[in-house]
């Protein structure tokens, strides 16, 4: 391929395949990125020729291109990960997967690049479409060749299926948690029954009779021995019959849509209780009764998995929980991984899943990039930081509504009261840590284009800081 001197490719971002070569270049004055494609140029949106003499077009990096690209190149499609152990890293930027990509490579763990929830594409600006087509460039630019995914996290109504259907996803995480009914953790016996009841057993494929007779008895698992009496089981079923119907319904509604091979997660984590171990096995046993295909589940372990910050609570009453989930999965047959959500930065976890699942564990992280960019920008432009951090103070009572988090406003300290110096260390402050963290879509919508902006200029850097950062998190999880 022949190019013109103002456009330069790296190594990893070149591509020979079927008689035509594929490069990701970047023009040395302005920094665009262009796709070049030599040979069979058909079917691509194309801006230019790359020179005179050059048989290569420049092409814009526009979704019918990736489209295309994916097309002709298999590895740029998102694909189910199975069982491996994984990691999910949410990217709120686009710009954090080439880090993503340099912390995960030789450590054995499966990546998923592209994971966004409704709520962050609606907080971000940004499309499922979006979401997968700038991981994909990075996945093209690096040179990643392994099987890595595309998480539609989050999904709590059949409606918001169709646009990650469409646009690739490979991983569907079902979020059932307004039909959980946390109410029943206090409910007496009679108003139990009363709601397990009314629950939609023709969803269900069942009846209240069927589940006590396969339910309300002893079961000896892996180590753990779960004895269901008429308390338990009718708690499990108040408060999470509903969750497993609904799940059935989104597999259906899923499965109508979905035009390549997926897999799905129940995720139960953000919900006002903690998931028993009777609650647990009742809803694999129910996931794995009716047909859905499950690869993950999110129990609401003990304690406190808080956004930006390490756990909260005592690790050996963590321990003791994880050990007994893992219990539960492993007597299933090790056919589906405990997932880690709000997975970010608990360090002290890890070793833990680690131990008691075997490497059957998903780790799923978002917002964590994001703060590594805020901490960029302490260090490169301190003024610019100054602004986000007072405007973050300014959001926070009003955006934490809809997170589990426990900072305190007070204790974060306006930015007329520190140093340039002082500023980076704030990214490592639990109250400043998390006061960032959940305001980062008032915050890109007031400076986005400045972050955006830094991020173009301090690539390179901004790369360093994620893969530092992942190294972190994943050498707990090296195969």
């Amino acid at each position: 391929m022949i190019m013109n001197s103002l456009w330069k490719a790296g190594n990893a971002a070149r591509v020979e395949l079927g008689g035509s070569t594929y490069a990701l270049v970047t023009n040395t004055e302005t920094g665009e990125r262009r796709l070049m494609v030599a040979g069979d140029t058909r079917g691509f949106e194309v801006e230019g020729i790359g020179g005179v003499g050059n048989p290569a077009v420049l092409c814009p990096l526009t979704p019918a291109n990736a489209v295309e690209l994916r097309r002709r190149i298999p590895w740029l499609n998102p694909t189910p990960l199975g069982l491996r152990t994984s990691a999910g890293f949410g990217d709120r930027l686009g710009a954090a997967t080439p880090g993503h990509i340099a912390a995960v490579r030789d450590t054995g763990v499966a990546p998923i690049f592209a994971q966004q929830s409704v709520r962050e594409n609606t907080r971000t600006g940004r499309t499922p479409q979006q979401v997968i087509d700038d991981a994909m460039w990075s996945v093209f630019a690096e040179g990643w060749r392994e099987a890595w995914g595309a998480d539609a996290d989050h999904l709590k109504t059949p409606d918001v299926i169709p646009a990650f259907a469409d646009a690739g996803y490979t991983f569907f995480t079902i979020d059932p948690g307004d039909h959980v009914d946390d109410a029943a953790e206090q409910d007496d016996l009679t108003v139990l029954r009363a709601k397990a009841d009314a629950l939609d057993w023709q969803t269900l494929d069942s009846t209240l009779s069927a589940a006590q007779q396969a339910y309300q008895r002893t079961f000896a698992l892996d180590g753990l021995t779960l004895t269901f009496d008429e308390h338990a089981l009718f708690k499990a079923l108040a408060k999470y019959g509903g969750a497993v119907a609904h799940t059935v319904r989104m597999t259906d509604h899923l499965r109508s849509m979905a035009g390549r091979p997926f897999e799905m997660e129940m995720s139960v984590d953000e919900t006002g209780t903690t998931t028993s171990l009777h609650e647990h096995f009742f809803i694999a046993s129910e996931l794995t009764r009716l047909g859905v295909p499950f690869v993950s589940l999110a129990p609401r372990f003990v304690g406190r998995f808080e956004k930006g910050v390490d756990y909260i609570g005592d690790l050996g009453e963590l321990d003791a929980n994880i050990a007994g989930h893992a219990a539960i999965m492993r007597h299933f047959g090790n056919r589906y991984k405990l997932s880690l959500h709000t997975g970010s930065d608990k360090f002290g976890v890890y070793p833990i899943a680690m131990r008691h699942t075997g490497g059957f564990v998903h780790l799923k992280t978002a917002g964590t990039s994001y703060l590594e960019a805020l901490r960029l920008m302490a260090a490169v432009n301190p003024t610019l930081f100054r602004l986000v951090l007072d405007f973050a103070r300014e959001r926070y009572e009003n955006d934490r509504k809809t997170y589990h988090v426990s900072a305190v406003l007070d204790r974060v300290p306006a930015a007329q009261a520190l140093s340039d110096g002082d500023l980076p260390g704030l990214l490592d402050q639990f109250d400043a840590r998390q006061v960032l963290h959940v305001t980062f879509g008032s915050v890109l919508d007031r400076f986005g284009g400045e972050l955006k902006a830094m991020l173009q200029t301090y690539g390179t850097a901004y790369t360093e800081y994620i893969k530092r950062h992942f190294d972190k998190h994943l050498s707990a999880f090296k195969r």
